[in-house]
C-alpha cells in the first residue's frame, strides 16, 4: 500500500493549486488517509496513476471541495430529472414515485439512481436504499467512487480502460469512466499535478 508524507503533499498541494483552507485540508488529509489504507492499491505507477485521477475527478466533481455533496438542484428539478416516468429515471431503476428525488446524485462522484444505490449499498453491505443520505457520509462515499471507477458502475468504463502496465496513462480519454468527454482535458492536466504531487509525497 501506498505511503505519503502528509505535509509533503499538503504543501505541493499550495503550489500547485492555490491556498488551503483548514476545511479543505481536513478534507485532503481524510483523503489521503483512506488512500494509504485501500489494499486495492499497490505501490505501482499504473495505481498512482489511478489514484491521481480519481483525485482529480472528486476534486471536479465536488467544486474543488474534496467533500461529498449532494447534486445541485431541488426535489422538483429531481423529479424532472429522474422520475419513474422518464427515459433516464427508468434506466436508473427509479420505479416509485419521488425516487428521482430520493436518489439524486451524492458523494465524490454522484451515485444516482436507485439501482445504482442498491448495486453500492449490497457492496458494502449497509441499506443504501433505505438510508440514501449515507452516500455522503465520506468512507461512504469514498468506497463508492472508488470502486465505482474500478468497476465502471457510472459508464461502463473503467479505470484499467486508460491506465495499464507500460503504457502512458490516458488522463484525457479516462473522463469517459464518469461524463463522456466533458471537461477531460481541464480534468487531465488536475490528475496530472496531483500525479506530481503523490509522487513527490512518497516515503
Amino acid at each position: 500500500m501506498f505511503a505519503f508524507d502528509d505535509e509533503q503533499f499538503l504543501d505541493g498541494y499550495r503550489k500547485r493549486f492555490g491556498p488551503l483552507r483548514d476545511d479543505l485540508a481536513q478534507a485532503v488529509r481524510f483523503l489521503i488517509g483512506r488512500i494509504e489504507r485501500d489494499a486495492s492499491f499497490s505501490v505501482d505507477p499504473v495505481h498512482r496513476h489511478q489514484i491521481a485521477y480519481c483525485l482529480a475527478t472528486f476534486k471536479w466533481e465536488t467544486a474543488h471541495t474534496l467533500r461529498p455533496i449532494d447534486e445541485f438542484g431541488d426535489d422538483a428539478r429531481f423529479e424532472r430529472l429522474y422520475g419513474p416516468d422518464t427515459r433516464i429515471g427508468k434506466a436508473l431503476g427509479n420505479s416509485k414515485r419521488g425516487d428521482g428525488a430520493r436518489y439524486h446524485g451524492r458523494g465524490y462522484v454522484q451515485l444516482t439512481g436507485r439501482a445504482n444505490y442498491e448495486r453500492a449499498g449490497k457492496f458494502l453491505g449497509i441499506d443504501l436504499v433505505g438510508k440514501p443520505e449515507d452516500a455522503k457520509r465520506p468512507e461512504i462515499a469514498y468506497a463508492i467512487a472508488m470502486q465505482g471507477m474500478k468497476q465502471g458502475w457510472f459508464t461502463g468504463k473503467k479505470l484499467d480502460h486508460y491506465f495499464k502496465p507500460g503504457q502512458l496513462p490516458n488522463y484525457e480519454e479516462a473522463r469517459r469512466i464518469i461524463n463522456g468527454q466533458d471537461k477531460a482535458q481541464t480534468i487531465a492536466d488536475i490528475a496530472r499535478r496531483f500525479d506530481e504531487l503523490l509522487a513527490n509525497a512518497l516515503e
